[in-house]
């Protein structure tokens, strides 16, 4: 079959099949004099194989929003045996990878790398070892290999999924984290139970909408929290019986007079670094506070936990093994048919304005839905 139309580079086969990403250079720009020849091939050598070209965020340091480099020269990788090449009509962003960019997250990729895992799109070519994906199928992942802020991508298997009901792809690219992430904290984490109360503290985001819609689902009665008005709405719009400002300065105790001497059952956290020790103040008797999102370290108190035997749970998706992955994607399929999983689409970004994006992330006075980059 001949290659795909587009733009292409040259190269050698690389050993494995999969294309050596940023090692490689363009036969032109900067790595070039100005007239200088790309070496030609010796005589009774093969010709190199062409490799079909991409646009991709690039990072080479770890930094600020900055080091998001976009270029059009990167080669698309190749799927291995059991991977999938997926053709991305849109990647989710999260939290977690402006803290990877930033070299600050206790785990870093080699650089470079191309940041993303929550994409979807159409399977592009599948490993000789794949059986349950197609040329054409349109799926979602949970995790990629090259990364997701990318044109192309290649992702393992067993994190590549078809895409639900009628789902778009915005929508597509909001279910990875936020849906797998609030099903591993509400359920396998902190073993919520129907009728028991939950805390959403920051409910207005990806991983915040999702869980609000999933405990309303399980029969949890749902509490959230939110930093502006369409914020609120947001949340209240997707589960929850009573929304807060956490912005206010006595938002605290309105939740307390809210729930009365029994406190809050479960507490999933998206910024513990800011509201860890008030969680405590709020939790039930055996009350658990699960912690999805931090920035930096708190003091806290050990004896808040001790009187009530709470329990502090912190929660990583990467740490799911594939029997969790796919409970949690049953109960996914389970949600799309029922109606109840509804991603919330917020802000959309080009693939060049990723810095952007990453900025207003972290830097916006309230979510309001999903954050996504989108390839055209």
């Amino acid at each position: 079959m001949p290659p795909p139309a587009g733009r292409f580079l040259f190269l050698p086969a690389w050993p494995g099949g999969r294309s050596p990403g940023t090692l490689l250079r363009p036969l032109s720009g900067p790595g070039l004099r100005s007239g200088a020849r790309a070496a030609q091939p010796r005589a009774g050598t093969a010709m190199a194989t062409p490799k079909k070209l991409m646009k991709a965020i690039r990072v080479f340091e770890f930094g600020g929003p900055e080091v998001l480099k976009l270029q059009d020269d990167v080669p698309v990788p190749e799927p291995g045996d059991n991977e999938v090449l997926i053709k991305v009509e849109a990647c989710g962003v999260n939290p977690v990878e402006t803290y990877i960019r930033s070299g600050t997250y206790n785990r870093t990729p080699a650089l470079p790398y191309t940041p993303g895992t929550d994409v979807s799109g159409v399977v592009e070519a599948v490993g000789k070892h794949v059986k349950n994906f197609k040329i054409g199928d349109k799926v979602f992942t949970t995790n990629t290999v090259t990364g997701g802020y990318a044109e192309y991508t290649v992702a393992s298997q067993d994190t590549v999924f078809p895409l639900l009901g009628n789902l778009d792809f915005a929508q597509g690219a909001s279910i990875g984290i936020p849906y797998f992430t609030a099903y591993r904290a509400l359920i396998h984490k902190a073993q919520a139970t129907p009728g028991e109360t939950v805390l959403i503290h920051g409910a207005s985001g990806g991983v915040g909408v999702a869980a609000c819609q999933m405990a309303r689902a399980y029969g949890l009665k749902v509490l959230g929290t939110a930093g502006s008005e369409s914020g609120m709405k947001v949340v209240l719009g997707n589960g929850a019986h009573k929304v807060f400002n956490h912005r206010e300065t006595d938002y605290v105790d309105k939740i307390k007079e809210y729930v009365g001497e029994e406190g809050v059952n479960v507490i999933i956290e998206m910024l513990a670094n800011v509201n860890l020790s008030k969680d405590l103040q709020l939790l039930s008797q055996g009350g658990r506070v699960i912690i999805v999102g931090s920035r930096g370290p708190i003091e806290i108190n050990p004896r808040d936990t001790m009187k009530k035997e709470a329990s502090i749970i912190g929660v990583s998706l990467y740490s799911s093994s594939k029997v969790e992955l796919q409970q949690s994607l049953a109960a996914l399929i389970a949600g799309n048919e029922s109606c109840w999983l509804r991603p919330v689409i917020g802000p959309r970004y080009q693939l060049k304005d990723a810095a952007q994006a990453h900025r207003d992330i972290i830097d916006s006075q309230g979510a309001s839905g999903k954050m996504v980059l989108m390839m055209s």
